[in-house]
């Protein structure tokens, strides 16, 4: 075959696209450690695995808890992260406070580790204004708009950048966010200025409803990060440990000035899409969540550091029943706040209000509303 038949060749580059993107594991599903070099090499220590481990069950309790008020009926939008924990808490721990997290919807548990206090998160989901309230914690409220964030997060990283800061943005979609444009273009222009950011494409196969295979033909959509001439990586995304060290390395090259990277982690959504009347059943099969329960992040990290004398079942329910303390409190917090009035929705949509706004204020206000 000449070089030009080989160019020609669809068929093995399509087989060259799928072998390019193995997955990177470190824990397997049994809990046993499968590549002891790279975990030296990528020096986690045994308080870095007990941090990760403290993480993960902080966002399984935090989504335990959120799932029931929300049935209660004492939040509004919740998207559920249980099976995300190694994708989202294990990834986040890779990044200092000096880095700006900008988190979609369910990155809810990424914002609680950096700092953003639990009841400015219900806050957030009932809709009240100051659950958009940061403060001092570098990050942004949730991005609604499925993909935007990437673009948000490129222009912090391309600012960081011409600052010269040991830092960077990092950010989180998932596999249906990957086919929105504005995912392409903000790695696009990541890549193009050479932008110290980290994008994370939450691979948890169904979008909102619509399975992985259906939404792009693309082997991995790594892939797409080699679009916009970036480094990607496929992850197994119920593995802390691969998580973590991925979401390190990817740190330390983007802040030494070389770019952006892309990490894929192949993760699963266990529960609905959102608490809002989503059934995952109507698109997928329940012996399909079972076969994923099999992969529980939280089931071979435990085993792992059990082995190593590092965790139990007593200093789990422990730290469970501080966390469960944490989450009483946040909610008396919320349920204290004053309720929003209407007048407060008009003066709060912009920095200053219109004539026309000023009467509408002044007018409700009056009204007592």
């Amino acid at each position: 075959m000449s070089k030009g038949q080989e160019i020609l060749d669809f068929k093995t580059q399509m087989i060259a696209q799928d072998e390019e993107f193995p997955t990177l594991q470190v824990l397997g599903n049994d809990g046993v450690l499968l590549d002891e070099e790279l975990l030296k090499e990528a020096e986690v220590t045994d308080e870095d695995l007990v941090a990760i481990m403290k993480r993960m069950v902080k966002q399984y309790v935090l989504n335990e808890r959120s799932v029931k008020l929300a049935k209660q009926g004492r939040l509004g939008f919740v998207a559920p992260t249980r099976g995300q924990e190694a994708s989202q808490s294990a990834t986040s721990y890779a990044f200092t406070e000096e880095d700006y997290l900008m988190p979609g919807y369910r990155d809810i548990p990424q914002m609680i580790h950096k700092g953003y206090p639990i009841y400015k998160a219900f806050l957030w989901s009932r809709g009240h204004f100051e659950g958009n309230e940061m403060g001092e914690v570098n990050t942004w409220f949730p991005q609604i708009i499925i993909g935007a964030q990437y673009v948000e997060a490129a222009g912090i990283a391309l600012g960081m950048k011409k600052r010269g800061k040991n830092a960077c943005a990092y950010t989180y979609t998932g596999d249906g966010g990957s086919s929105q444009g504005d995912t392409y273009e903000g790695m696009n222009f990541a890549g193009a200025y050479k932008a110290n950011a980290v994008f994370f494409i939450q691979n948890n196969g169904f979008a909102i409803s619509t399975p992985r295979k259906s939404q792009t033909s693309a082997p991995h959509l790594a892939a797409k990060g080699w679009g916009a001439g970036i480094p990607s990586v496929v992850v197994d995304g119920m593995d802390a440990l691969a998580c973590y060290i991925a979401a390190k390395k990817a740190r330390e090259w983007t802040v030494a000035g070389n770019g952006p990277v892309l990490i894929e982690t192949l993760c699963d959504r266990l529960e609905p899409h959102s608490m809002s009347g989503d059934d995952p059943l109507r698109y997928r099969t329940k012996e399909d969540i079972d076969e994923w329960y099999q992969k529980d992040p939280l089931i071979r990290m435990r085993i792992f550091l059990e082995k190593k004398g590092l965790w139990s079942e007593e200093i789990e329910t422990a730290y469970s029943e501080e966390v469960n303390g944490e989450i009483d409190e946040a909610v008396k917090l919320a349920d204290n706040v004053a309720k929003q009035k209407v007048s407060d929705f008009i003066a709060n949509t912009l920095e200053e209000p219109s004539y026309v706004m000023k009467e509408q204020i002044a007018k409700f206000q009056e009204e007592g509303k």
